[in-house]
């Protein structure tokens, strides 16, 4: 079960970046992100009441510090693409968002089989892999700061998912505490930086709140995963996101896959084989 939930908590993670980026490519990503990230906000509060349970401090202590931690990546993330290229960047990011949860699961006790360190290896592997594209650099160099900010971005982001299991209590609410913390530190950032003009396109809004939504519904898959089994493979699975957003680039904007990114593709393939069989 946790590896159907991880798996599919990437691949609506990548989705949802997808949809991000093409919003982002009509309109500024601050303005998306604007939009997104409250209607992920208000769809997850409906189904936090309907499915009940009660908030526990410590839950949403926990979830506040997840959304802190997964919205200074995400900020810090951007940042980091306009100091170094893409093909640095996401690579580096992706790689350490899934290296956290794993460290952490197996320093608290996590009993990995040797077939399922292989494959977590492999996985690992994939996300490098799949995550690089063309240089894009302006001057053609990365800049010594955009890898460090880059490894900071994932840090967030595999804090993100450690400290959002942590908080688990059975319940949505930790995870509601977290998109709360999350939208209003991107509230604060567009704020500070004045950025973040509203989406009048009515595709770009559109396509928005379906990123939104997808990011809502990956949050909560990834959750469900961590819940049913160890944290370093559910983190590792639901990292594999990138993959899911590069096909989606094929499919909808005929994008070629690189070859680095097809062997990603297999190499993924293998790593959840050999986790699924471990």
């Amino acid at each position: 079960m946790i590896i159907a939930l991880a798996l599919g908590s990437a691949i609506v993670f990548g989705a949802g970046d997808f949809c991000g980026g093409a919003a982002s490519r009509r309109s500024g990503s601050t303005g998306v992100l604007l939009l997104s990230l409250p209607t992920g906000l208000c769809l997850l509060l409906i189904v936090a009441v309907a499915l009940g349970g009660d908030a526990t401090p410590g839950g949403l202590a926990w979830g506040a510090a997840s959304g802190l931690a997964g919205g200074a990546g995400l900020l810090v993330f951007y940042r980091a693409l306009a100091q170094g290229p893409m093909s640095v960047v996401a690579p580096v990011s992706g790689l350490m968002a899934a290296v956290v949860p794993a460290v952490v699961g197996v320093a608290r006790g996590d009993r990995l089989s040797v077939t399922a360190l292989a494959g977590i290896g492999l996985c690992l592997v994939a996300i490098c892999f799949v995550s690089i594209e063309p240089n894009k650099n302006r001057n053609g160099r990365a800049g010594a700061a955009g890898p460090l900010l880059a490894a900071l971005a994932g840090a967030g982001f595999g804090a993100f998912f450690v400290l959002i299991r942590q908080g688990d209590d059975g319940t949505l609410w930790p995870l509601v505490a977290s998109k709360v913390a999350g939208v209003l530190m991107v509230a604060v950032a567009a704020a500070a930086l004045r950025t973040g003009p509203p989406l009048r396109d009515r595709v770009t809004v559109g396509v928005a709140l379906l990123a939104g939504s997808l990011d809502v519904l990956g949050n909560a898959l990834y959750v469900l995963a961590a819940r049913a089994g160890m944290l370093s493979i559910a983190g590792v699975l639901s990292s594999l996101y990138p993959a899911s957003t590069v096909l989606l680039a094929r499919l909808v904007y005929g994008e070629r896959l690189r070859p680095i990114q097809r062997v990603g593709l297999l190499v993924a393939v293998a790593g959840v084989g050999l986790v699924t069989s471990g």
